[in-house]
């Protein structure tokens, strides 16, 4: 179990330091949006606007109805997936910003851009599929590299997991 989470875990570094920071700070600011706009708008999170009506990780009533009318397996359980993606948006965008299980949240990222772009997104052309495309391409980025020396991966990984 402990390969399996050193894996999981452990960065790649860059050889320069200065293209691990320039990598953070993309993460962070992509976390962030996701964290505090994009998964905010339909998550409750502490910092949900007021007008939102949304208590502590509930998801919003609409959201539901958006993610069944996907079809297939979208509308077996559109309470789950909204829920996933209303999650991986609000927590995992946290999680990417400051580069904590960063391959688990790019993972969740990724499958909810994916969704996104190709079943919410599709027929709105390029500029209306541009942000999640953005969210999609950065965390394919970090699902491969990870959190990077400026990460919270990075310091578990020297404090606990070193062998």
């Amino acid at each position: 179990m402990k390969n399996i989470l050193k894996i999981l875990v452990t960065p790649i570094l860059q050889k320069h330091w200065f293209a691990d920071l320039i990598f953070a700070i993309m993460r962070f600011i992509a976390g962030m949006l996701l964290a505090l706009s994009f998964g905010a708008d339909k998550f409750g999170m502490p910092w949900t606007p007021d007008g939102q009506n949304l208590n502590l990780f509930e998801v919003s009533a609409w959201f539901p109805k958006d993610v069944a009318e996907y079809g297939g397996i979208f509308a077996l359980m559109p309470v789950f997936f909204a829920w996933m993606g209303a999650f991986s948006e609000a927590v995992g965008g946290l999680f990417l910003a400051f580069g904590l299980k960063t391959r688990i949240a790019s993972f969740l990222i990724m499958c909810t851009m994916l969704v996104a772009i190709f079943m919410q997104k599709w027929g709105q052309g390029t500029w209306g599929m541009l942000p999640a495309m953005g969210f999609l391409w950065l965390s394919i980025y970090n699902l491969y590299l990870g959190s990077g020396r400026f990460g919270l991966d990075h310091i578990i990984t020297n404090k606990f997991l070193k062998s």
